[in-house]
């Protein structure tokens, strides 16, 4: 097992600065996001040109890595597949695959996405219309020797009640979204607020969990007592402010982070943890986002076999 990062928290730096600082931190893997370019916009990270990802490009992406004794564990593009705008769904399956086909070009495994959902339409009817793209992009992957892998976010704030718009929140959907051929990149936080116990999840997954994320996350059971399960419903400017739970950086919230890893190692896992920093605490800026991923390093770095 390795412990590395993704780098979407920090969409101001190059991934030539944050390959130096993530190692110089004690870092071993970067999963690197991969988001189109949008030019200059900081809340979508665009690391690598996958959109015109040429042989200059591999090389000097694996300098870089070479250069700070990284591991380059996955490339990660998290937008919704199953987009109600034809023309947007079709945006973002193009560079989705051209994220796969970048992928490839440097033998990186895997790529990370969301299922995500048309929220106009039920879940059965979304499932429905998704087996064909998915086996499609599973059989374009494979071609390739890609996996994708789908990360078990509820992704809430696309749907516009607050339902989720993500579907591959439960172990359920994972056994559907595995009779696909696709993988996944499992995130303990996501499980906890909708009340699973994520532990719990890892067995009977193992053979289909491999990548992996740390997350932590923050409960408010007072709040949770006015708003309920599907967060504030009346005044919500922020869709993803759902007013009873918040993310952390590991050791900073309630997942269980010894027991995790406890049974990662037990149920065979050898793919990389890696850090996603959503801590509105630790957030703000680059040098707190810093701070909150050396926050994470020491919560996790003991944990795992050097």
């Amino acid at each position: 097992m390795k412990l590395g990062m993704l780098t979407a928290c920090l969409p101001q730096l190059t991934l030539e600065e944050i390959a130096a600082w993530a190692a110089g931190a004690g870092y071993e893997a970067l999963e690197v996001a991969c988001w189109p370019d949008t030019g200059g916009r900081d809340f979508e990270a665009a690391h690598l040109p996958v959109a015109n990802f040429g042989p200059a490009d591999v090389e000097r992406t694996h300098k870089c890595f070479a250069d700070h004794d990284l591991t380059l564990s996955a490339l990660a593009y998290y937008e919704n597949n199953l987009h109600p705008d034809p023309v947007r769904r079709a945006e973002i399956r193009t560079h989705l695959t051209r994220t796969i086909d970048a992928a490839a070009a440097l033998g990186v495994p895997y790529v990370g996405t969301f299922v995500g959902r048309d929220w106009t339409k039920p879940v059965r009817e979304n499932l429905a219309e998704a087996e064909p793209i998915f086996r499609e992009l599973v059989d374009y992957a494979g071609e390739r020797g890609v996996k994708i892998i789908i990360e078990n976010c509820v992704m809430e704030g696309w749907h516009p009640d607050g339902y989720p718009g993500n579907l591959a929140y439960s172990p359920e959907l994972w056994e559907w979204m595995f009779s696909l051929g696709l993988y996944l990149n499992w995130d303990p936080s996501h499980l906890v607020w909708i009340g699973i116990d994520p532990v719990t999840t890892i067995a009977p997954y193992a053979e289909r969990i491999v990548h992996a994320q740390a997350k932590d996350i923050q409960l408010d059971p007072a709040a949770v007592n006015r708003y309920g399960f599907f967060g504030k419903a009346v005044d919500r400017p922020n869709p993803w402010d759902v007013g009873w739970w918040r993310y952390r950086v590991p050791g900073r919230g309630q997942v269980d982070w010894d027991a995790v890893v406890d049974a990662l190692y037990e149920h065979g896992f050898t793919g990389t943890l890696s850090v996603e920093h959503e801590d509105p605490v630790w957030g703000g800026d680059v040098t707190r986002v810093e701070q909150g991923l050396s926050i994470a390093h020491r919560t996790l770095r003991p944990l795992i076999v050097a």
